[in-house]
């Protein structure tokens, strides 16, 4: 497993809340948690940006994927309809993260709830090598679902 150093910065509304964490050794994400004073309610539908308190410094070549905690959305609807957010290397603001309820209840974050994942990974940055011809392959220009449906035309 590799490891990677982020420097971070606590908000003063963060101070007393752990910092993100592995909750088992082979973990992929680090819960974070909502840095909320008293209780912010989502109704059916609705959205909220969920305050972390967190600010991170993640080294180049690196991005954060905010990603919905299964737990949330298998229970409550709860996802992140950005799914996967990404956090850039040059990005220094708060970490917020958007949260949406697709359930059918009003759904209640309280302070130091677990509200999302993070996944540090490596970014590759892709260039453009224009052509007129890519090529040619066993699927060919079949898309949205041609791949698993007999006769491919679905």
């Amino acid at each position: 497993m590799n490891n990677v150093n982020i420097s971070v910065s606590r908000l003063p509304h963060n101070l007393d809340l752990p910092l993100p964490s592995y909750e088992t050794p082979q973990s992929a994400g680090m819960d974070l948690r909502a840095a909320v004073d008293g209780t912010v309610e989502i109704p059916p539908g609705g959205r909220a940006l969920v305050p972390t308190g967190l600010k991170i410094a993640l080294p180049e070549g690196f991005e954060a994927q905010i990603r919905p905690r299964s737990g949330l959305a298998l229970k409550n609807g709860i996802t992140l309809p950005n799914s996967p957010g990404t956090i850039d290397a040059d990005y220094r603001g708060e970490l917020g993260i958007i949260l949406l309820n697709t359930g059918e209840e009003t759904f209640n974050i309280k302070r130091g709830d677990r509200i999302a994942q993070m996944i540090v990974s490596p970014v590759i940055q892709a260039g453009w090598h224009e052509m007129e011809n890519l090529g040619e392959t066993a699927r060919g220009e079949g898309g949205f679902g041609s791949t698993g449906v007999a006769g491919g035309s679905s």
